[in-house]
């Protein structure tokens, strides 16, 4: 039987930002006698979430869900103000696990909108991360997700015009609406560097090596997580077939007829043990060989907040 041969992409899986945010809820846990609720997913991963809920973690989608004085955990996408201030009403002790890249596109926003600015945020209607960055100025921020909506857009000054990313995009997507956007207002001023993630840039920019090589693409990672649907989105535009799966069980055989050589990588929410068992379930199909290409070596950490750093 011919050796089926697995091109893994490195970096891959957990990101800085996401082992932080798991590491808050864990070590809340460890340490609390009392249930620990998390609004929204914690991350955007079926596994993880599964995960700490069988540990105790209480998952709730506002906030009037938890009980007055509890502890509440923000997930790592980040919250609006108003979620802020409702958990104080509430008397809501809050750890707080948004992503530090995230809080600084949040900083960008206020600091945009208090210029005076109108804050054209590119990104995906109904995200969470986008969600939380519209509410730090909702009066001044505008979302567009397409061309059509940058050529369709219409400010009161258009020499007045900032723009912000949500963190999980397209590379390749963004920059196209970036330059489509500062044609059309020649002015307008974004941050000093990309707001999209160097987890994100990095898993892309690995998979696009290893994607122009493979028969087929497989991106481990959730239905809701953005970054894993981009990877596969990616692969796609560079013309190999691709699926995303949320678990080695959603790999069946009759993909891979005729499939020698598979590309493999995950989200930045999916742990590492999730590819670890795809590679398995592959390997049940016939003998596989397992090459690395690694295009990076992150080495990012990002210091827990006060309530849990000694715990």
């Amino acid at each position: 039987m011919t050796t089926r041969t697995i091109l893994l992409a490195s970096p891959r899986s957990f990101c800085a930002g996401v082992e932080r945010a798991v590491d808050i809820v864990e070590r809340l846990l460890a340490a609390r006698s009392g249930p620990i609720y998390v609004r929204k997913q914690i991350v955007h991963n079926t596994r993880v979430v599964d995960d700490l809920r069988e540990r105790g973690a209480v998952f709730v989608e506002e906030l009037d869900e938890v009980p007055e004085g509890a502890t509440v955990v923000f997930s790592a996408h980040g919250v609006a103000p108003v979620v802020h201030r409702d958990a104080a009403q509430r008397g809501l002790e809050v750890v707080d696990a948004t992503c530090p890249l995230v809080t600084k596109v949040h900083v960008e926003a206020r600091r945009y909108a208090a210029r005076g600015d109108t804050v054209v945020l590119i990104g995906h209607a109904g995200h969470e991360e986008v969600e939380g960055t519209l509410g730090e100025a909702p009066n001044q921020t505008v979302l567009v997700e397409t061309l059509a909506d940058v050529e369709s857009l219409v400010v009161p000054d258009p020499e007045r015009v900032s723009y912000l990313t949500q963190t999980t995009l397209a590379v390749d997507e963004t920059t196209a609406l970036i330059d489509a956007l500062r044609n059309k207002f020649p002015g307008a001023r974004g941050p000093d560097t990309a707001d999209i993630c160097y987890a994100t840039t990095n898993r892309q920019a690995a998979l696009s090596v290893i994607a122009e090589q493979a028969d087929l693409v497989l991106v481990v990672g959730s239905a809701n997580s953005s970054n894993s649907v981009r990877l596969v989105e990616l692969a796609e535009r560079i013309g190999t077939t691709a699926y995303r799966v949320d678990s080695a069980s959603d790999v069946p055989e009759a993909w891979f007829t005729g499939v020698r050589v598979v590309g493999l990588t995950a989200g930045a929410s999916a742990p590492p043990e999730l590819v670890a068992e795809v590679i398995d379930r592959i390997a049940s199909f016939g003998p596989v060989e397992v090459i690395e290409h690694e295009v990076t070596r992150e080495t990012v950490r990002f210091t827990l907040p006060p309530a849990v750093r000694h715990v």
